[in-house]
């Protein structure tokens, strides 16, 4: 779609911008108004259920929460860390102890960051009263894993402010990766000041400080969220957007249709048979590129049948991935030997299943061999369930997937369950599911991030809880090795006994599915589909410096 017909949509949806604050009627296309005050409109997957960093767990809503909040690094356009709230920092010789200066900054309300607010926070995400889903993601912190299982003190945490501009923080072992995983919304500093005044009120409209460049303003639960620019913010001066709705847009097709209708500049899916008629009647919009990010489904090994490895391995070779891939997702996806997804720094080719270059018709007739063997046949069939996010292309797999199982045996019996996202994660982690689908994204670029989920002491996020000893001291003794050599076999072997043990059933390395307006500036895809809202901005709508980033900033990438 070129500007004009842009302009021309989005007339469209006047009635749906003025109520979200579009502005009067001056003789301008409603596009060019949209362009003017700065205002964007993101379809954003699925409604939050929190948008306290110690509560997310959701990429849709890291995409509001890193739009609020800073860390010690943070991303550039294309995703890499950058200074955020540091401005430098030094690392000991053993690689185990980072000492991080603070930059001036403040938060919203014009009260000092101070180290005081990340250590507060560290120990807050820790504390096991907190609930944390996400906790795990930073045991490589000194005591993180005994506090967070109530076994010590926040206060014995090995994070420390040395003085008000000055943050030390101890490891377990030496992180190379921690710039990267510093960036995350689980490191992100919380103001103390408000949590204590407000509890967990703390987050909603009206009593919420940040420290990052837009501020929440209102949020309604299943419409959308909505953010102004954070005047305090320390790189104001070139943030372009005045303001942002997030909305849930958990119908892609739906999605589309607003898209079209100029209701939204930017939706962070769209259906993949679709492609190529999106190119052809939105030009320039969609955006696909390579993804470290793999779907996989996962068994409930904690019940029958899926305590037996026989019946993993059965399942898990009958599907046909290819066709899955090729004939419905259609963009580009790759059917997936592992868990690891290729690209991704430090490691190398990944670990594959021992069954990958057999054709379907034998898979077939093993799994039915396996499964013979396990006890199932006519006089005991094998039933179970497959719930599924109602998102996406995931409805359009999913009889696919219950075809490919009940074409083992006619005494295979598979019902199959679509469910909201947020519903369909919070049942993964409770435990309540026989097979699940799900989905990872890379937090930071290093194969530790997916080979964590499977470690027995991950707790929530090991939806499956899968438990292998062997699996975990290999994990340990990587996490201890200096040698990057080295330290990648050792987790290429642990990626090996997790696949024959088969825990989970990995199925496709994903790609980015955006559509994204060409209105729309500073849009850079990257291979963790991270877009921070503060370098986008409107054609000849930016001010001057919009997206550059300081000096400072480019150098502190790495460690």
């Amino acid at each position: 779609m070129n500007r004009n017909a842009f302009g021309l949509a989005m007339a469209a949806g006047a009635l749906f911008l003025a109520a979200c604050g579009g502005g009067e009627d001056t003789g301008e296309t409603l596009a060019q108004q949209a362009a003017d005050k700065r205002i964007l409109h993101r379809g954003n997957t699925a409604e939050p259920l929190s948008l306290d960093p110690h509560k997310a767990a959701g990429k849709w809503e890291d995409a509001i929460i890193g739009d609020m909040f800073v860390g010690l690094y943070t991303d550039n356009a294309q995703a890499e860390p950058i200074y955020g709230m540091a401005e430098n920092h030094t690392v000991s010789s053993d690689g185990k102890t980072w000492t991080f200066t603070l930059r001036d900054a403040q938060w919203s309300d014009g009260t000092p960051v101070t180290a005081n607010d990340f250590e507060f926070a560290f120990r807050r995400i820790m504390d096991p009263s907190t609930l944390s889903q996400y906790a795990s993601l930073l045991y490589v912190i000194k005591n993180a894993q005994p506090v967070n299982e109530g076994a010590m003190d926040p206060e014995q945490l090995g994070v420390t402010a040395v003085d008000e501009k000055t943050l030390r923080i101890e490891l377990e072992y030496p992180a190379p990766y921690l710039p990267g995983l510093l960036t995350h919304h689980t490191a992100f500093p919380v103001p103390r000041h408000v949590i204590d005044e407000y509890g967990a009120a703390w987050i909603q409209p009206g009593n919420v400080v940040v420290n990052g460049p837009f501020k929440l303003t209102e949020w309604r639960t299943n419409d959308y969220v909505h953010v102004a620019k954070n005047e305090t913010f320390y790189d104001a001066d070139n943030v372009c957007l005045n303001e942002i709705y997030y909305y849930p847009t958990n119908d892609n097709n739906a999605a589309v249709r607003r898209l079209r209708a100029g209701e939204l500049h930017i939706n962070s899916e769209f259906p993949g048979q679709k492609i190529e008629e999106l190119r052809e009647q939105l030009p320039g919009y969609v955006r696909v590129s390579p993804f470290l990010a793999t779907v996989y489904y996962v068994y409930n090994v904690q019940r029958p049948p899926f305590d037996d490895a026989r019946v993993r391995q059965a399942l898990a070779m009958a599907l046909g991935r290819e066709f899955m891939v090729d004939e419905i997702l259609k963009t580009g996806q790759l059917p997936a030997p592992g868990l690891v997804p290729p690209g991704i720094a430090n490691y190398g080719d990944g670990a594959k299943v021992d069954w990958w270059d057999m054709s379907m018709d034998e898979r077939k007739a093993r799994a039915r061999e396996l499964l013979e063997e396990a006890g199932y046949g006519p006089e005991n069939p094998l039933r179970f369930e497959y719930t599924h996010r109602n998102t996406s292309d995931n409805p359009r797999v999913a009889p696919v997937v219950q075809a490919d199982w009940e074409d083992i045996a006619e005494w295979v019996d598979v019902e199959i369950t679509g469910v909201e996202t947020q519903i369909h994660y919070d049942n993964l982690r409770a435990g309540n599911f026989d097979v699940g689908d799900a989905a990872w994204a890379s937090d930071f670029n290093d194969p530790i991030n997916f080979l964590y989920l499977l470690e027995t002491k991950t707790g929530q996020m090991n939806y499956g809880k899968y438990s292998n000893p062997r699996y975990d001291a290999l994990i340990e003794e990587s996490n201890r090795t200096l040698d990057m050599e080295q330290r990648a076999q050792l987790l290429h072997e642990a990626e090996q006994i997790m696949l024959d043990d088969m825990p989970i059933i990995p199925m496709w390395y994903f790609v980015t599915k955006n559509l994204v307006s060409p209105e729309v500036t500073g849009w850079e895809d990257n291979v963790v589909d991270i877009h921070r809202s503060r370098y986008l901005c409107f054609e000849d709508a930016a001010p001057a410096g919009a997206g550059a980033v300081s000096e400072a900033e480019a150098d502190a990438a790495g460690g």
